[in-house]
């Protein structure tokens, strides 16, 4: 299951990887077999995709291992739903769950949910080799490392291997095994716009420890970046099979060095590859200088997002986020300046946060919306299990028992189930602060820039959104209005 309407680039490299080792591979894309009609689900919920039942019904009835790919603890109820009947069909295969949420609750997983055998930490590639090979031979569990599973009654976890270096040499996402046209064509993906958008990886990692995020423990704090070149020859090939407009990276943390940024974005002139670019997810502005700037508008770059995640100096330090904010307003001013689209990305209600220090946020939306950012997200701050804070929380008894309904309340996206971790801010004024964040920031940009609201409304009666600003206005137009799309 996916927690976008994006291609599941990780779920690409293992069967890639699996595929590339000489083994039978199956791909089951819930979301990806079903994009544009949502059905309900329950008496609450929503379902993009096809049901569980259909996708224990593809499978096949050989498979020996079954895996199941949990990168959003707000699933785990549907994660723990669909191993519950794959096992009832399947009771001889292993059933194995990877990801972020498996990664980061292994034994709870496995207590809560007994149908499942067992989880891979981290990293998945080599654990899942590991394990191919070790169930074919019929080797103990033990000899596999990087898992956890159950043994005489009690939880074993077998020691990780480091990360992969060599990550050039991993095999190409093995797309061909992926309803991929569902989404391409009808332009699904993380960032705005609606081109055939092919979502990529460049870099791994984020060699930073930031509080609130699991990636210190799901990849460690290594940044490990492929070979520029490998990366462009990689979307040429994506350009002529797939016909690729656009290549949304989902890197952690892309731009770290500036001579591999110069280099790639300099690739990408040099082949003339025209091409779009975006960097949805966000990425630090350090280097981000009007030398990089000028290359990322060159070499096709539409849109870039940073991640202050505060405007607030005492939260920034709180919660481990190594940013300068007078740096990242510099770079944004260069970037706009150049003529790139800008996002930016805050966080509300982080544990200890004072209502200072949430205005302090406020303030820093509307200087960034007077420099001429074009978009920003408010999120009300969710405990992520595998994070430092959420280990923090816990160690304080400050979590509520681990029921479906604390795991849905983890979609920071449905305001309604918002829950607050802060003393200061109880769950209701967490959704008084967003309204009052995006109206602050959208209001002055349209004050400070009236071109922007006539922009604005051209792309949303033309369909061509250039923000995700604009997409969430398109979709509130719909639902009022009752259209479709």
């Amino acid at each position: 299951m996916n927690g976008e309407l994006a291609p599941p680039i990780g779920m690409a490299y293992l069967a890639g990887v699996v595929r590339n080792a000489g083994h039978q591979v199956q791909v089951i894309d819930a979301i990806g077999e079903n994009t544009t009609n949502p059905q309900p689900y329950g008496d609450n919920f929503i379902l993009r995709g096809i049901h569980e039942e259909e996708v224990v019904e593809r499978i096949n009835p050989n498979a020996q291992i079954i895996g199941i790919s949990g990168m959003f603890s707000s699933k785990w109820p549907h994660y723990k739903s669909l191993i519950r009947k794959i096992r009832k069909a399947f009771p001889g295969a292993l059933v194995v769950g990877g990801g972020e949420h498996f990664s980061a609750m292994p034994e709870f997983s496995l207590q809560a949910c007994p149908e499942l055998d067992l989880c891979v930490l981290g990293e998945g590639e080599s654990p899942l080799l590991e394990l191919a090979s070790a169930y074919a031979k019929r080797e103990p569990l033990d000899s596999v490392s990087g898992i956890v599973f159950r043994k005489d009654g009690k939880t074993v976890t077998t020691p990780q291997k480091g990360r992969i270096i060599d990550v050039d040499e991993l095999p190409w996402p093995a797309w061909d095994l992926f309803p991929l046209e569902n989404y391409l064509g009808n332009g699904f993906g993380l960032g705005a716009g609606n081109r055939r958008a092919m979502p990529m990886i460049a870099t791994r990692g984020c060699p930073f420890q930031c509080t609130f995020c699991s990636s210190p423990f799901m990849w460690t704090t290594r940044w490990i970046p492929r070979s520029p070149e490998k990366v462009l020859d990689e979307i040429q090939h994506y350009q002529k099979i797939y016909r690729a407009e656009e290549v949304q990276f989902y890197d952690l943390t892309a731009i770290i060095k500036k001579e591999w940024i110069i280099q790639f974005c300099q690739g990408l002139i040099s082949r003339n590859m025209n091409i779009a670019w975006q960097l949805p997810i966000g990425t630090r502005s350090e280097v981000v200088d009007a030398e990089v700037a000028d290359h990322l508008y060159r070499s096709g770059c539409v849109t870039n997002a940073f991640a202050p995640e505060s405007g607030s100096p005492s939260t920034l330090k709180r919660i481990k986020k190594k940013v300068n904010l007078d740096n990242m307003k510099k770079s944004s001013r260069i970037c706009i300046e150049r003529g790139l689209n800008v996002k930016i990305n805050i966080i509300l209600g982080f544990p200890k946060e004072t209502h200072y220090e949430v205005w302090e946020s406020m303030k820093f939306a509307v200087e960034m919306s007077w420099l001429g950012v074009h978009d920003i997200s408010f999120y009300p701050f969710a405990a992520y299990p595998g994070t430092e804070l959420f280990r923090d929380l816990q160690n304080e008894g400050k979590l509520p028992e681990f029921t479906d309904e604390w795991f849905y309340s983890l979609a920071y996206a449905e305001l309604g189930k918002t829950r607050s971790y802060c003393d200061n801010i109880p769950p209701w004024m967490l959704r008084v602060y967003q309204f009052i964040g995006f109206s602050l920031f959208y209001g002055s940009q349209y004050v400070f820039r009236p071109q922007r609201l006539i922009r604005t409304i051209r792309n949303l009666s033309t369909g061509k959104h250039e923000s995700r600003g604009e997409e969430a206005l398109a979709s509130l137009s719909n639902r009022v209005f009752g259209r479709s799309g």
